[in-house]
């Protein structure tokens, strides 16, 4: 039976309901502008109803309040994080593409690479017509110099690009690992609550929500959250819940739990490219403090930042700095020598095959064999047979790194896939530094043929007038062309210590000391032979008497004969056309995708922010109802006392 004080205690109920509920609104409008804050509403119930054994049945016993929950939908959520990664990725490219078409800048006010070209060949035009002038060859020598100043200045300036993008990497992993724990001591701080009082800690989960948000930038995440079971009975839920975060599709976070990551330098004697600098980042989870770069490549989990589905600021950083359009270093091994402790890999690809286009280190490194990672010097040998489609190099393993994990003589290691680095399907950093690595070598190889063909005024033999020089300031001697010379039988074989082009790039790419400092040094026509009838005959047989001017002619035609030079299929002057619309293409994607993922954020947040957002005209509805409610609730107790004055004060029951 219903206690006669039943409908004061109804009553009661909805002025809590309607208190709690106005609480939440003032809690909703103080959070409007709150970033990340999720509108929160009352949830409510009818009491169970008291049995009051009559006709009329069960007595209502007012409302119960239940919980005050967020109003979010973590499917918005997922879609927002998955955007957010990709926009972050992008973002990074677009930012670092417009610097790279800065660099790339050929106009009236910036001197590119297509207006020193012109202005060096308007000086070899010159040059032809005053052949025995020495100011005209002084000015020519100086253009050179220009250009080569010009290689240089880029390769410095995109050298330094991948320095700055390695530094912004680091800062972006010690983000995370600020995220990871703060997500991690969220975790705990969110159960505590959550299975001590029943209630749902809904700003803890609102924040953590926002670091996700911030981690979903940096790079893809993947979130899961499952209730904690009685393990005696698992039909029975703690109230508590097990949340993890994945990265990259390594776990990060698990509860209470979390990763740190380690950004460890590799080694100078371990790098991937010839044009790497010093210093790059690998990223592992943490291990032990007294770990060294050879203990996280042995022990350590790298993060898997190669991996194709992999995105975020993360990636897009890790794609322009190692970036090598697919073109890293892969062969089948071909031979084992156990004892000398070398391994032979047979390429077929032609930017393995042409070392004009390698971008092999010279510094030693690691290769990976069946999986398996072995450390290798800088000495290597390329061999290539005229004729042939493969090409072979052969590796020295250093043994004293590798110690007791050396290669052996087994099917297992023969005809198994060797690697250098990883495809990074992206034309970053390396990429472009390569190109230009490829059209130095290249000129300075046809324009040096030419020049060694040549004799000076004074009857000397012409010298080069391209050369390089190593880090010591020692000066190489080239001694042999990388063009095939249509011989079956010929073979080239070249080392990483030989004097070869190989040693050049575009960073020490210059004009040969010797002709700054005497330019009569440099040869303008071709030797002249005397044949059986006395003659003067040119070695090409097709002039007669004496020319000052026939090399300089030859380097004229270098600019746009193909059949002399011929970069990816144009002539020698197309350098910048074919480079910058690589460098256009990479920046228009960067932009346009960028533009597209914006959008989507826009859409998504709207969608999201619809759900979850607070909306300041919907929540002065609910504050008028919310009082409407309370007032009735009030004037129901008001009424209710009357009652119980009369009754109990009245008629004495």
């Amino acid at each position: 039976m219903s206690s006669t004080f039943l409908g004061l205690n109804t009553a009661y109920t909805g002025l809590q309901s309607s208190n709690a509920s106005l609480n939440t609104t003032a809690n909703n409008i103080s959070n409007a502008e709150t970033k990340g804050y999720s509108r929160q509403q009352v949830t409510t119930q009818a009491a169970e109803a008291i049995r009051s054994f009559t006709t009329y049945g069960c007595v209502g016993a007012g409302v119960e309040t239940i919980a005050i929950e967020r109003v979010r939908d973590e499917f918005y959520d997922q879609k927002y994080w998955g955007n957010q990664s990709k926009l972050g990725e992008y973002e990074t490219k677009q930012y670092y593409m417009t610097v790279m078409e800065d660099y790339y800048t050929d106009d009236n006010t910036i001197h590119g690479f297509t207006t020193i070209y012109e202005k060096f060949y308007s000086s070899v035009q010159e040059l032809s017509k005053n052949a025995g002038d020495t100011t005209f060859r002084q000015q020519m020598i100086g253009q050179a110099g220009n250009l080569a100043t010009y290689f240089n200045d880029m390769y410095t300036s995109l050298r330094k690009m991948q320095d700055d993008i390695n530094q912004e990497l680091k800062v972006d992993i010690d983000r995370i690992n600020s995220i990871s724990e703060e997500i991690a001591s969220l975790n705990k701080q969110i159960n505590v609550i959550e299975m001590n009082t029943g209630a749902v800690a809904n700003e803890l989960r609102d924040q953590r929500d926002l670091l996700v948000d911030e981690l979903s930038e940096l790079v893809d995440v993947e979130v899961k959250e499952t209730p904690i079971v009685d393990a005696n009975d698992p039909d029975r839920e703690t109230g508590g819940n097990r949340y993890t975060v994945k990265i990259c599709g390594q776990q990060l976070v698990d509860g209470n739990y979390y990763k740190t990551l380690t950004c460890v330098v590799r080694d100078t004697t371990n790098k991937v490219n010839q044009t790497d600098i010093n210093g790059l980042y690998d990223i592992y989870f943490s291990g032990d403090q007294t770990w060294t770069y050879d203990d996280y490549l042995r022990k350590g989990d790298a993060l898997n930042i190669y991996g194709a589905s992999t995105s975020g600021k993360i990636s897009g950083l890790i794609q322009m700095r190692d970036g090598n359009n697919s073109e890293n270093f892969s062969g089948k091994v071909s031979a084992v020598d156990a004892k000398a402790q070398t391994v032979t890999v047979r390429v077929t690809q032609d930017y393995l095959m042409d070392l004009n286009k390698l971008n092999l280190t010279q510094d030693g490194g690691i290769i990976s064999i069946a999986s398996k990672n072995y450390y290798i010097t800088g000495d290597w040998t390329y061999n290539y047979t005229e004729g042939n489609d493969y090409a072979e190099f052969t590796f020295q393993l250093d043994k004293a790194k590798n110690g007791s994990n050396q290669v052996g003589v087994s099917a297992a290691t023969n005809a198994s896939t060797a690697e250098i680095g990883h495809s990074v399907g992206y034309q970053g950093i390396p990429y472009y530094l390569s190109q230009m690595n490829e059209w130095v070598r290249m000129y300075s190889t046809a324009t040096n043929n030419i020049y060694k063909e040549g004799v000076t005024d004074k009857g000397t033999d012409g010298i080069d007038f391209f050369n390089c020089e190593d880090a010591s300031g020692n000066v190489y001697k080239f001694t042999e062309s990388y063009e095939k010379i249509g011989d079956p039988t010929h073979t080239i074989t070249i080392k990483s210590t030989d004097d070869s082009y190989y040693n050049m790039t575009a960073g020490n790419f210059m004009v040969n000391k010797e002709l700054i400092e005497d330019a009569d040094l440099l040869a303008t026509r071709k030797r002249i032979y005397t044949d059986e009838k006395g003659n003067n005959t040119y070695t090409d047989g097709e002039f007669e008497g004496e020319s000052k001017n026939d090399i300089i002619t030859d380097i004229i035609d270098l600019k746009t004969n193909k059949q002399k030079m011929a970069f990816r299929g144009c002539a020698s002057d197309q350098y910048l056309v074919c480079v910058l619309s690589d460098v256009a293409l990479n920046a228009n994607r960067a932009n346009n995708f960028t533009k597209n993922y914006e959008t989507l954020q826009t859409s998504i947040e709207n969608q999201r922010l619809s759900i979850s957002g607070v909306d300041n005209d919907e929540e002065a509805v609910n504050l008028t109802k919310y009082q409407q409610g309370y007032n009735m609730a009030s004037k129901m107790i008001q009424v209710l006392t009357e009652v119980y004055d009369r009754l109990i004060l009245q008629t004495g029951v």
